[in-house]
């Protein structure tokens, strides 16, 4: 257990580092702005692009992996989404930004630093690979499923090249299609601007988790939504646990690939969910209350997973028992 406590807690402890500074300094909101373009423009692509350039292009190209992720994140999707619409009575916007925020985890700033400490650099093929197409698809869904609610005031050739452009000129997403393209022409990169790349990826991670603190500091809990009684559970539970049977089922894969992906389900709920409600002035306070919540549970449940993982009582293959 103290090898697990040695990887999450400094991860966690950027976090908490950042939301007690955000607590004690108060500076407005805005003040985080230049980090968060740091982190999103500069540090995370140059990671996903040092670690992807150095990777054989045939490990890249693994659609069976890719079709497992997509089915078990949009499964929950769609179960969340249903549930709430069903059961609470809630809007098409709102059951978006609940489905939303069951399925789509910290996969950019908490996901690259903690899968590879935790399975070292062959994990970050399989998160660059999650994080890219699961991107697609939530910049995909959003704005589809707010157009159909109605709260989207877009044409439908506005919506395609909107949701066009969020994909294609994605930071994350270009870094990943350009280290991809480097790695499949063997184009060497010369020492300077390797230098630069490796400093800019050494910085991620603290800077990304600091910033995810302060974010959540400048969001304090209010009430806890009732809607927090399945959201919960669905994202910190249901998502790994489908995720990793999806991840048997589908097809044959490296362990760390697996276990990659189940660490990355089990991620709380991304900031971008509240981002997304505050563009479209949906369930806004509950979105942030959200983010909070799963993110401080997460320290416990994904501890837990992490335990289960490195004793051997979770077997890479579950219908092979291997």
């Amino acid at each position: 257990m103290a090898d697990i406590a040695a990887l999450i807690l400094p991860l966690f402890g950027l976090i908490f580092l950042g939301y007690v500074t955000a607590r004690i300094v108060r500076q407005p909101a805005d003040s985080l702005g230049w980090l968060n373009i740091f982190v999103i423009y500069l540090a995370l692509p140059a990671l996903f692009f040092k670690l992807l350039s150095r990777t054989p292009v045939e490990e890249l190209a693994r659609a069976d992996f890719i079709l497992a992720s997509l089915l078990s994140t949009y499964s929950i999707f769609a179960i969340v989404f249903a549930l709430s619409i069903v059961i609470r009575r809630v809007t098409i916007a709102d059951g978006t930004i609940h489905g939303l925020a069951a399925a789509y985890g910290n996969i950019g700033y908490m996901g690259p630093s903690l899968a590879i400490l935790a399975f070292g650099e062959k994990a970050a093929i399989p998160v660059a690979l999650i994080f890219c197409f699961e991107n697609i698809m939530h910049f995909t869904i959003a704005p589809l499923m707010m157009a159909i609610s109605g709260s989207e005031k877009r044409s439908a050739r506005s919506l395609v090249i909107l949701i066009a452009r969020r994909i294609v000129l994605h930071p994350f997403i270009m870094a990943t299609f350009a280290g991809i393209f480097v790695a499949w022409l063997h184009i060497p990169v010369p020492a300077a601007p390797a230098r630069l790349i490796d400093y800019l990826a050494q910085a991620a991670a603290p800077c990304a988790l600091f910033a995810m603190g302060v974010t959540l500091a400048l969001r304090p809990l209010k009430r806890i939504p009732i809607e927090l009684s399945y959201i919960v559970p669905a994202k910190l539970i249901l998502h790994p646990l489908l995720m990793y049977l999806a991840m048997g089922l589908v097809g044959d894969f490296d362990p760390v690939w697996i276990y990659t992906a189940v660490l990355l389900a089990a991620l709380p709920t991304a900031t971008n969910v509240f981002v997304l409600a505050q563009q479209y002035d949906v369930w806004v306070e509950r979105a942030s209350a959200t983010v909070l919540v799963t993110t401080t549970l997460s320290v416990v449940t994904v501890s837990l997973l992490l335990y289960a993982i490195t004793n051997g009582w979770l077997p890479a293959d579950i219908w092979s028992g291997s």
